[in-house]
């Protein structure tokens, strides 16, 4: 591995067909295939965050960003929990106090089931994408495989050294280094865990550089230039964006979230159980504060389903499920290609400096 940040990008780019070491983050629910289009078209990797999509749903999105792009996508699904333990009390609870946010949550509405994972994971591989990707853990054995076979590259999200090397030793093609700075769900790979590996990126950055053989993708807080060129300095060999992309108008996320991103300080995200079970870093909210003098919250996805109803169609930004990473203030709001095409032409001046 090269030790010269831009030859090192460089190197990435072409393994993986990019003309700049620059990925979207695939954001369930926030990445359109606009977005992805105007992402590769600039020379980025675009991303699909496919854990709400049913099979048909992931194969209609991967043929319409091929039909405006012969750029490079990933796919991504989360690894499922195990099955969590059920409390019928402390679900009432929840439910109570969901009731006064919105529509009241019968019981009935906690059990929507998951989508099929093994589906999803099959129509990703119908789909043919450059690139696979992981978060909550790391993908059974014997899928793994069936990606090698089919030329498809494994990324595999991790957030601490440990999860890096068991997902290098599973086969991963690359690892992505999430720090906590990160908008959107914690990837550790076990809920309980997240706790012990609440690390920075630049903490965990170098770390897991040095403990492991394949390229790192560093996320997590990185928004402008300086965090692009940072991360490489650190031994990334591409970041990837979330949170510094959602601004842009091919994102098409709610007028009231994207203006609360860009006003947003470090301190005014924080991270919570209270949307989904599984912790997450989000604007902080009238229901985000609520949320913590409220009932502990229900394990992932029974949380979820219980305020599936609260959310829905929500444009209230003090009730809306609003993702961002603790760099939101450094987002812009222009055009994704110019956005990323910047960054990374800024990033290179600051790192020939």
């Amino acid at each position: 591995m090269s030790y010269n940040p831009i030859e090192r990008a460089a190197a990435f780019c072409e393994t993986y067909s990019l003309q700049l070491p620059i990925m979207m983050a695939p954001m369930a629910g926030a990445c359109p295939a606009s977005l992805s289009i105007a992402v590769a078209n600039a020379g980025g990797m675009g991303a699909c965050g496919c854990l709400m999509m049913p099979p048909e749903k992931i194969i209609s999105w991967a043929q319409e960003m091929r039909s405006s792009s012969n750029g490079v996508f990933q796919l991504n699904v989360w690894i499922p929990d195990p099955e969590p333990v059920r409390d019928a009390n402390h679900e009432a609870e929840v439910r109570e106090f969901l009731g006064q946010w919105g529509p009241e949550v019968s019981p009935e509405d906690v059990e929507a089931p998951l989508l099929n994972f093994d589906a999803q994971c099959d129509a990703m591989l119908a789909a043919g994408p450059h690139v696979i990707s992981s978060i909550m853990g790391i993908y059974p054995a014997p899928f793994v495989v069936r990606m090698k076979e089919r030329g498809i590259k494994w990324f595999a999200t991790v957030t601490s050294v440990t999860e890096a090397l068991a997902a290098e030793a599973a086969g991963a093609d690359v690892i992505i280094a999430q720090g906590l700075e990160a908008g959107g769900h914690r990837g550790s790979f076990k809920a309980e865990d997240v706790s012990r590996s609440l690390v920075g990126l630049f903490a965990l950055l170098p770390a897991v550089v040095d403990a492991v053989k394949v390229p790192v993708v560093a996320t997590g807080g990185i928004a402008d230039a300086r965090g692009v060129a940072a991360a490489l300095l650190l031994g990334a060999s591409a970041v990837q964006i979330g949170t510094g992309l959602l601004r842009t108008p091919e994102a098409k996320i709610a007028s009231a979230w994207a203006a609360a991103i860009g006003t947003a300080l470090p301190e005014d995200t924080v991270t919570t159980r209270a949307f989904s079970g599984r912790f997450g870093r989000s604007i902080r909210n009238a229901y985000t504060e609520a949320a913590e003098k409220g009932p502990i919250p229900a394990p992932y996805p029974i949380q979820g389903n219980i305020t599936q109803a609260m959310l829905a169609g929500v444009t209230n930004i003090d009730r809306m499920q609003a993702w961002a990473g603790q760099s939101a203030g450094l987002t812009r709001a222009e055009p994704a290609a110019e956005l990323i095409s910047n960054l990374w032409s800024t990033a290179k001046e600051l790192l020939s400096s």
